[in-house]
């Protein structure tokens, strides 16, 4: 028995979408031109009984073969996956508010993006990738001038492009670590024979102790130096060997947030008086902080502007640089483009990372960032122009439909509904919390998530956790008040369902 009776309007598009899509088969290049004609349905379809269904049990058997596939919840149909509905092998149509963790900014099968992938500009980038620290396109300041610079973070006036969001914090901790060696030298160029023969063998001076400090619940990817910041799960960071480096407290903030603002407060000033304790005592010296504005993958946890202007105050005294890691929040889903906007912030970060949404990856940082010497911060491509050209296309996307301004209002309208609910169905979750779309909500333990999260996908939403009990919400920008009904309507049977089981009348 299929999940869902389906209405005749979604049955329509259901065989018109599979109709195209046979279509475009035999015709060279039509699933490319009919892509962006597809047409986002109003309202999700689930057909199987479960999710993954037998088509992606097949898909993932055959891929288990060749790669590890544990962690993979359905195999996709991205050929029919359309604006904010992905498809999956079996052709469940599930209204997604997960976005391949929190990486799609302007819905799938974009007309835009189709066309900016299609243009002569992108084949000659994917034939013919350069080495871009050593052979740049001669039109390359003018690709990171609209991809990047136009949205560039205030008093940031420099790119250092990169390959995803991991290599953006490492390489940013790379830049910390030789202004850091820079400075101490007195700004001369050049290195001692000491230091020369000593950093073949990994110790100092060459190879000096210098310490990068993260938070409590924070993550900041997977490469080694980037791991070693990371501090959300054991389970990213077991087995593999870390830097001796310091972390601080991130505040846990208690909602609603204005029956708490006095505990709030205190818990954020004891954070900021520990930070600086760790920069002021630390045995190994502190080249750099980094934090998230959100931490998005330790359980949502947010802090207040005065949090964050207090930890800028802390680094410029401390002579400490300020990395703020936007590779999550960046492009606009909290309500402002850059999220650490609404902080009010005196002087600007000394970086920001960005990736994901932005469907490539980097830093944005100041000339002062610049390394003494050439062929430091370095590799071979130090980027991709095909991925450039992408952001590109989204970022004009972005501006030219205001989407962050939508955001902004689409995400006030989602919060007012969930508000309510919270307090309604408190023996299932709490503590809404965000900006923009970029929400969350505690369920009250891990084991009622994972069965919320399942009803929610065969009520046909696609949503995901963060942290030990957090659900997150991490739609695209073009997440409109329609979507949030549709969401609001399953959310609501799905509580009731857990009501009825867990806490019958």
């Amino acid at each position: 028995m299929l999940r869902n009776a389906l209405s005749k309007a979604s049955l329509g598009r259901s065989v018109s979408g599979r109709l195209a899509s046979a279509s475009s088969r035999h015709t060279p290049g039509g699933s490319r031109r009919l892509a962006s004609q597809l047409v986002e349905p109003k309202q999700p379809e689930v057909v199987t009984d479960e999710i993954p269904g037998p088509q992606s049990k097949a898909a993932l058997s055959r891929l288990g073969l060749l790669q590890d596939t544990r962690a993979v919840v359905f195999a996709g149909d991205y050929q029919k996956s359309v604006g904010n509905y992905i498809v999956d092998a079996d052709g469940n149509y599930l209204l997604d508010l997960y976005c391949q963790i929190a990486s799609i900014p302007v819905g799938y099968n974009n007309a835009a993006l189709l066309k900016a992938a299609q243009s002569p500009e992108m084949a000659s980038t994917l034939a013919n990738r350069p080495a871009l620290g050593v052979y740049p396109p001669k039109d390359w300041s003018s690709t990171l001038e609209q991809a990047y610079m136009r949205v560039k973070p205030k008093g940031l006036d420099m790119v250092f492009t990169t390959a995803h969001g991991s290599d953006a914090n490492e390489l940013a901790y790379k830049a910390a670590f030789m202004y850091y060696a820079k400075t101490r030298r007195g700004g001369t160029e050049g290195f001692s024979a000491q230091e020369i023969s000593s950093v073949m063998d990994n110790v100092p001076p060459g190879a000096p102790d210098v310490a990068i400090l993260s938070f409590t619940a924070g993550f900041h990817g997977r490469t080694f130096g980037a791991l070693s910041t990371t501090r959300s799960k054991a389970i990213h960071k077991l087995d593999i060997p870390a830097f001796r480096w310091p972390r601080a407290p991130f505040p846990q903030l208690r909602y609603p947030l204005d029956k708490y603002s006095e505990e709030n407060a205190a818990e954020e000033s004891r954070c900021l008086a520990e930070t600086e304790r760790i920069l002021h005592d630390n045995p190994m010296p502190i080249a750099a902080i980094i934090v998230e504005p959100v931490q998005s993958e330790g359980g949502d946890r947010h802090a207040s502007p005065q949090f964050f202007q207090g930890l800028r105050s802390i680094t410029k005294k401390h002579d400490v640089l300020m990395i703020v890691d936007e590779v999550q929040t960046g492009c606009g889903a909290t309500g402002t483009f850059w999220a650490h906007e609404q902080w009010g912030l005196e002087t600007p970060p000394d970086m920001v990372t960005f990736s994901k949404k932005m469907q490539t990856a980097g830093f944005y940082h100041t000339r002062d960032m610049v390394p003494d010497q050439p062929y430091r911060n370095f590799n071979t491509w130090l980027g991709d122009p095909s991925r450039a050209l992408m952001t590109r296309a989204i970022v004009d996307e972005v501006l030219e439909r205001k989407l962050v301004e939508q955001t902004r209002d689409t995400g006030a309208y989602l919060k007012s509904h969930l508000e309510p609910l919270a307090i309604r169905y408190f023996r299932v979750f709490n503590s809404v919390r965000g900006e923009g779309t970029f929400l969350a909500f505690d369920c009250t333990s891990a084991e009622l998530r994972t069965e919320l999260l399942h009803l929610m996908r065969m009520e046909g939403v696609n949503m995901g956790g963060s942290g030990d009990v957090a659900v997150r919400f991490r739609p695209m920008l073009t997440l409109t008040k329609a979507h949030v009904n549709v969401f609001i309507t399953r959310f609501e049977s799905v509580l009731n369902k857990l009501y009825q089981k867990h806490w019958p009348r």
